[in-house]
């Protein structure tokens, strides 16, 4: 008897529904095909032995099973419930055979029976839903993933055995289907906590800086000396940040749920990941790939925030293999059998020191290094990777004055309702831009209608052109920079003094910086 069910793969970050055709006829043998890795092929030993601990009987006679398109290598053990309610289905031993096909099940066995969570269910159960099914069946614990998409229903178990009494008791579906108000998901969205920027003493210009970033989207490089407070400063950029709207919350969510990092208590994140990875990772880990390629950390970092702290300590191909995400916003990799995209659009944050020993330009610290230290370790840094970071800015050690002081400085909150009041101009200004959200995406043609400057800012960011010798892309960072400074004010002009401020942020492109030690 031929019965089919139906299952998903994961490629990249999306679903693809296959087709689970088992057949048991008259011979003997059990056989795979369809291109499946090891974890598939070992499937037939794990469902033998969890149907026969659920009580039913695995076939005696000739047993063939394949994975349709049988072009896609499938991975992973995912497959084995399909698998199993396939074979049950085959041998007669499920008495509703003609709904198998309208469900898509996907779920690892356990020998005895159990059924254990998997990656990708979010993406499964999307493209489930897109493809019309009636209804997806998922273990237990993947259950809250699953019901993050509307529109599909959801049936959870924990064994085998359940499975198979649903199947055979359709009419009891209604007391199986889980209920899901997806009008209260944004208050069980998944929540962090941040260093609070009235916390921070001192470095009013870094905040500044972080909040014209956060306002468009930017990419920003902070130097200075250690313990001048880089990194506390960066991980506070979370606080301003607007939360993930819905079609975000779930295109990130997805890209963590196909890797197997979305815990299994919470539901959609809602809060803009912050990815800070070790210095010591390897290309393939920050862009991603293996042999059945997997998100790296720039597709974690997806809508967030990617800080690279220390970054002349990252090897130079890793820094290097992010220009062309940063300017493109996804990543493509490429195997011998296929190509699989991932998106990328992220906001980079780096930090680092001014020179070896870290205090270049300290204002009590001397420096011990030589000139040719100093340029040799900041030339770890090309000049293309610094063309795309839009905002250079340098952070100085906190005086003992600003220390002691009592008072708070403004808090995050106040500083994030003037971040989503700039984006929500964004957002309306780019409402007819398909992929375009934020000042920092611009294209050429955007910013020839958008990044018109007044008379007076012409010419000074002619005169700053001429003097600091700017490349044509910092030129368009700059313009970019001005249209973010006029919309924290709701200028729809970009005046002189916008284009001012823009220019105080391109410290490490003057040509005289870091030439001369004090």
């Amino acid at each position: 008897m031929l019965v089919k069910t139906k299952g998903s793969a994961i490629v990249g970050i999306d679903a693809v529904t296959i087709t689970i055709e088992v057949n048991v006829s008259m011979g003997q043998g059990y056989c795979i095909v369809g291109l499946p890795d090891n974890a598939v092929k070992e499937s037939l030993d794990r469902t033998e032995s969890a149907i026969k601990s659920n009580g039913f009987h695995m076939p005696r006679t000739k047993l063939v099973i394949n994975l349709s398109p049988a072009d896609l290598k499938k991975s992973g053990a995912a497959f084995d419930l399909p698998i199993a309610i396939g074979i049950l289905a085959a041998s007669e031993q499920i008495t509703q055979p003609s709904l198998i096909e309208k469900y898509v099940c996907m779920g690892e066995l356990g020998l005895d029976g159990n059924l254990y969570p998997i990656k990708g269910i979010l993406a499964m159960a999307m493209q489930a839903k897109e493809e019309g099914f009636a209804a997806m069946i998922v273990p237990k614990q993947n259950a809250a993933e699953a019901l993050m998409v509307e529109g599909i229903p959801i049936f959870a178990f924990s064994s085998l055995q359940e499975v198979v009494h649903f199947l055979n008791n359709p009419y009891d579906e209604k007391q199986n289907k889980l209920q899901q108000d997806h009008t209260s998901i944004n208050q069980n969205m998944q929540t962090e906590t941040s260093p609070n920027f009235a916390d921070i003493k001192g470095q009013s210009a870094a905040k500044r800086a972080l909040e014209i970033a956060s306002a468009g989207g930017h990419n920003l490089i902070m130097i200075g000396p250690p313990g001048a407070g880089k990194t506390l400063l960066s991980r506070s950029i979370v606080s301003i940040l607007p939360p993930l709207n819905k079609n975000e919350a779930l295109e990130t969510s997805k890209i963590y749920s196909v890797s197997g990092k979305i815990p299994l208590d919470k539901q959609l994140i809602s809060q803009r990941p912050f990815r800070q990875p070790h210095h010591t990772l390897s290309a393939i880990a920050m862009i991603g790939g293996g042999g059945h390629p997997q998100p790296g950390e720039i597709s974690l970092a997806h809508n967030g925030v990617l800080f690279l702290d220390e970054l002349p300590e990252f090897n130079k191909s890793v820094i290097e293999v992010l220009r062309q995400p940063m300017e493109a916003g996804t990543v493509s990799i490429a195997r011998a059998k296929m190509t699989v995209n991932f998106p990328a659009r992220f906001m980079l944050l780096a930090a680092m020191n001014p020179c070896p020993c870290g205090y270049y330009n300290h204002p009590q610290k001397p420096c011990h290094c030589s000139v040719t230290q100093i340029q040799k370790y900041l030339h770890k840094i090309s000049g293309p990777l610094l063309d795309r970071i839009d905002l250079h800015i340098e952070v100085t050690p906190v005086p003992y004055s600003e220390l002691i002081k009592t008072e708070n400085a403004e808090n995050s909150i106040e500083i994030a309702k003037r971040v989503e009041l700039a984006r929500a101009i964004q957002i309306e200004r780019y409402q007819n831009e398909p992929g375009i959200y934020t000042n920092a995406q611009m294209n050429e043609a955007l910013l020839k209608k958008w990044g018109l400057l007044s008379p007076a800012a012409e010419k000074l960011l002619e005169l700053a052109m001429e003097k600091f010798q700017f490349s044509a892309r910092a030129y368009d960072r700059i313009r970019k920079l001005g249209r973010t400074i006029a919309d924290l004010e709701a200028n729809t002009t970009i005046k002189e003094e916008h284009i001012s401020e823009a220019i105080q942020y391109r410290n490490l492109d003057r040509s005289t910086w870091g030439q001369f030690k004090n």
